[in-house]
């Protein structure tokens, strides 16, 4: 109880009666010259901003004078009534007849469309306002009251923050449950879109978010009251109290004003979904062979439908634009730049992979499904990308190759030229000039009738491609039916295996070095040394 009165005292003696030097901007009356202008403050209370000479004083002398004058007339006894006196040099405000200041026309702030009346009102309801503020500093029942208002709006804030805390358990059980629930639901063409447990993990945060929020507003509002219960500090709370409903309603301006704007934005973005829809159905048809365009066949038909949806969406997005809340205002704007300038840099090489997935979608290069190869890599095409093309080699593998680098190398295509089902498969083999071609040739044909899934017809050819200073070249070429990678590499590794026993078998050996002179015996494997698979290490009998 000591110590309230002591702090009581304290405010009383800063507040009406030391006041005989003007105070910083912590006390209750002080004197803040900006710029030719000079703030009249009394108890954190701005009075009036004098904005210009009178009869040559300045604006801060003005203010000191005043606020002499100010102290002088409050140190005397009296019921120290306000009002308002005209004067060909303003407006005076007055203290129980007795001029304290003047407000001239350049107090009137011109740029928001104020008067000369409108201001010296508000000046004259803040001096009797402060005027208040510092009779009831002197007030001992009226600072126990205001504490009693501190206690009484300490146990509301401590009962609502404790009341949120457990709404918060209780309705972030109920929503994690639901987000957990309903988050593998939401799929599009059989692909889960949102992962449990980042949806978990989202609506947890968006709880603890909303839930601060709560607290802070709720201790923003606690503060702004017990400010407001105290003479020295009701002007910083009205100040608190008064932000924060400015902000809550220029946002509520804001909202209302975007309203059209969104409306329309609203109905640009659900004729482009309508439009998107109208897509779909077409583009099935074409997939159905419902509907045949020489220009557009189902291979294509998919990447069409990708691509006329994005260009709808963007044009929506480009249309919709100017209806956006804040695109016009200057953050809106450096945003957009920075965007721009981020994909003008680091986009080339995306755009140049984009064009060359297009090329080789519409130039029909190879399709989904086809036998290709590419450089150095060769297996079946299980994607063409807009980026990259992935390829499956049969040997557990799957490559990925970037559409430029396809564009880059040459592209050999063994589905696209055979008869009828299947595809083509090549090999070569290199023997010495001493081997009748004749005979290579009716070696590599035996070999490729014995394989399991390659055709007989058409029959296999064997093509000699190369002359070499050592040996010629054979390539065989045959036709295969298995359309899986698997069983493609399986065929051309059975093609390797009885290609080498129908050598062995007729004593040719398979060498291609550099010729220096024959070896004592040849090269072969003859078929009694042929073990069953697996192979072992002892003779076969």
């Amino acid at each position: 109880m000591k110590i309230l009165l002591l702090l009581w005292l304290a405010l009383s003696l800063l507040g009406g009666q030391v006041i005989a030097q003007p105070a910083g901007p912590a006390g209750p009356a002080a004197l803040q010259p900006i710029a030719g202008e000079a703030d009249l403050t009394f108890y954190n209370r701005n009075l009036i901003t004098f904005r210009g000479d009178m009869a040559g004083i300045s604006a801060q002398d003005r203010a000191q004078r005043a606020y002499t004058r100010l102290q002088t007339q409050l140190a005397q006894a009296g019921p120290h009534v306000v009002s308002q006196k005209p004067d060909p040099l303003g407006i005076l405000i007055q203290i129980d007849g007795s001029t304290t200041f003047v407000v001239t026309q350049a107090e009137v702030d011109i740029t928001a469309r104020d008067t000369l009346e409108a201001t010296a009102f508000r000046a004259q309801r803040a001096l009797e306002a402060a005027i208040a503020q510092s009779r009831e500093s002197r007030d001992l029942d009226a600072l126990v009251r205001a504490l009693g208002w501190v206690a009484g709006a300490t146990a509301v804030a401590l009962a609502l923050w404790a009341a949120i805390k457990r709404l918060h358990v209780a309705a972030g059980k109920r929503l994690l449950q639901l987000s957990a629930e309903h988050a593998t639901r939401l799929q599009l063409g059989g692909i889960s879109l949102v992962n449990r447990h980042r949806a978990v993990g989202t609506v947890r945060s968006g709880m603890v978010l909303l839930l601060r929020l709560l607290q802070a507003l709720i201790a923003y509002e606690w503060l702004s009251f017990v400010l407001q219960r105290f003479p020295f500090t009701r002007a910083w709370g009205e100040a608190l109290n008064g932000y924060l409903w400015g902000f809550a309603g220029k946002v509520g301006q804001a909202v209302i004003q975007a309203v059209p704007g969104l409306f329309t934005a609203v109905v640009i973005f659900y004729l482009a979904r309508l439009i998107t829809r109208g897509l779909d159905r077409f583009f099935d048809r074409v997939l159905e062979d419902e509907h045949t365009l020489p220009w557009l066949d189902a291979d294509v038909a998919v990447p069409t439908r990708r691509i006329s949806k994005v260009l709808v969406w963007l044009f929506a997005l480009a249309m919709a634009y100017p209806y956006l809340p804040g695109a016009g205002t200057e953050a809106f704007k450096g945003l957009s730049v920075l965007v721009g300038l981020m994909i003008s840099l680091g986009a080339s090489n995306l755009v140049g992979q984009a064009a060359s997935g297009l090329i080789l979608t519409y130039g029909r290069v190879y399709r989904k499904g086809e036998y290709v190869r590419i450089a150095d890599q060769e297996g079946t095409v299980t994607d063409i990308g807009m980026f990259a093309t992935r390829i499956r080699t049969g040997l557990g593998e799957e490559l990925t190759i970037s559409n430029s680098s396809v564009l880059a190398s040459t592209t050999k295509n063994y589905s696209r030229t055979v008869n009828g089902p299947g595809y083509v498969v090549d090999t070569t083999v290199t023997i010495g000039y001493d081997t009748p071609w004749r005979q290579v040739h009716a070696m590599l044909i035996d070999a490729a009738l014995r394989t399991e899934g390659i055709q007989a017809h058409p029959a296999p050819q064997v093509f000699q491609t190369e002359l070499s200073d050592w040996y010629p070249v054979y390539r065989l070429v045959c036709q295969a039916i298995p359309e899986e990678p698997r069983p493609r590499a399986e065929v051309l590794s059975a093609l390797h295996a009885n290609i080498q026993d129908v050598f062995n078998t007729f004593g040719v050996q398979i060498m291609s070095p550099q010729y220096i002179a024959d070896p004592a015996v040849a090269k072969t494997v003859p078929p009694a040394q042929w073990a069953p698979a697996p192979a072992r290490p002892d003779t076969p009998e």
